[in-house]
């Protein structure tokens, strides 16, 4: 199937033949045609298969059929994503794709100066790309209206509810018309995004594009048991034995982000750290050096790393096993891109064992061991109490208020699924 027939009009046909594509992915094949029809759909695809451009295409071809004046602070197209770089990324496909159009669009996020914005908005934008706190924000000084928004998506809705923007996709989606198209897309659909999308999408259409077997199947994965002591010295050996041009390292935390770049660049290997705690203009710098090749390794948590979006990484270092095994695949299908083969290397020690287990079970498949000098048969063989973390230690108070939000039970709204193509 080509993109011609799905019915693209010319010019987004032009910027797409620009851009070298010529073969819609499955969540594009599937989602467009609906999407073209005006319906509601929750779509669920992985990271790395089109899944931006099978709603901006839709959205843009539908906004060309009726041109309206962009006014003040009255976008038609909002679009809400959990972190700054996903919002950037997002935002930059409109440009993409829509350059031969004249659809005025920008990215609205927190941890830069909302001066800039404003102006921007105050000039009149057709499509807006916002994280939900500083939409809120906006919203409250009168800045942004939300009256005029024909299309609403909500990106890695996963994501966002996990974040704990339950209350914010609320307060923003009450001020939505009821009159609108609606769009969620997820990653790893659960009964929460479930629920959520069964209270505001109406009569919706599901469509699941699967697993892709590329996320899998074109990447050399390899478990390295090791203890924690010796995880830098391991790091800095691969790097000394193996090619590795462009490198997404994955911690669990922010302080561990910081201290592994901050060793790999005493070691003359370039390297930067993204994480909630860097300002927005530290995490622009470090999103673009690593973009441009002036440096080697991007070291990343996993909430940072939504939004990455660069087709060439040769390599994933899992230097922290993530606790949630759908993070496993979100963080390998980062590479293997456009055809191309990856490599996934991940580090256990022995309190990570339960988290390697987890992952298999989730992705169904058996990551072999690595051979390597600071092998840990303790970390490898480690079962019962030492293969879990220790639990942190959290005050009654503390760990009230970090409970999920409860969800109220489904609206009368059914989806209706579309299964992957085969």
């Amino acid at each position: 199937m080509s993109f011609q027939s799905l019915n693209i009009i010319d010019p987004l046909s032009r910027a797409i033949a620009k851009e070298g594509y010529t073969t819609p992915t499955p969540i594009q094949m599937q989602a467009i045609p609906y999407l073209l029809q005006g319906k509601d759909l929750m779509g669920i695809a992985q990271t790395g298969t089109g899944k931006t451009a099978a709603f901006v295409l839709p959205i843009l071809q539908r906004m060309a059929a009726e041109i309206k004046i962009a006014m003040p602070g009255s976008p038609r197209v909002l679009v809400l994503a959990p972190t700054r770089e996903l919002a950037a990324q997002i935002d930059h496909s409109f440009a993409t794709y829509g350059q031969f159009l004249r659809f005025k669009h920008t990215a609205i996020f927190g941890g830069v100066s909302q001066v800039p914005q404003v102006r921007i908005l105050s000039r009149g934008v057709d499509i807006l790309v916002a994280t939900p706190g500083r939409l809120l924000d906006l919203m409250n000084q009168g800045i942004i209206k939300l009256k005029s928004v024909e299309y609403f998506v909500l990106d890695e809705m996963d994501r966002m509810l996990d974040m704990g923007f339950v209350k914010d996709m609320r307060k923003i989606v009450s001020a939505l018309p009821q009159k609108r198209q609606s769009l969620f897309f997820s990653a790893t659909p659960n009964r929460q995004t479930d629920e959520f999308a069964c209270k505001l999408l109406d009569n919706a259409v599901r469509v699941d594009a699967g697993p892709q077997e590329s996320a899998v199947d074109r990447i050399d994965q390899s478990v390295f048991f090791v203890d924690q002591v010796n995880k830098d010295q391991l790091l800095l050996d691969l790097f000394r034995k193996s090619d590795m041009s462009r490198v997404l390292v994955f911690t669990r935390t922010k302080h561990r982000a910081d201290k592994v770049a901050l060793k790999l660049g005493k070691s003359k290997i370039r390297a930067a750290a993204i994480h909630g705690n860097k300002s927005q203009v530290q995490r622009t710098r470090a999103m673009q050096d690593f973009k441009s090749g002036r440096i080697q390794v991007l070291v990343a948590t996993d909430i940072a790393a939504r939004g990455i979006d660069v087709d060439d990484i040769s390599h994933i270092i899992n230097y922290d096993l993530p606790n949630e095994p759908e993070n496993y695949v979100h963080r390998i299908g980062r590479t293997a891109r456009a055809g191309a083969r990856g490599v996934a290397y991940s580090f256990c020690e022995a309190d990570e064992r339960d988290y390697l287990r987890g992952i298999e079970r989730f992705a169904r498949i058996k990551i072999g061991s690595a051979e390597h000098q600071y092998h840990s048969e303790r970390a490898k063989n480690a079962t019962g109490a030492a293969a879990r973390p220790p639990a942190p230690h959290r005050s009654r108070a503390v760990l009230r208020n970090a409970r999920p939000e409860g969800m109220k039970r489904p609206g009368p709204h059914p989806i209706h699924t579309v299964r992957r193509a085969s």
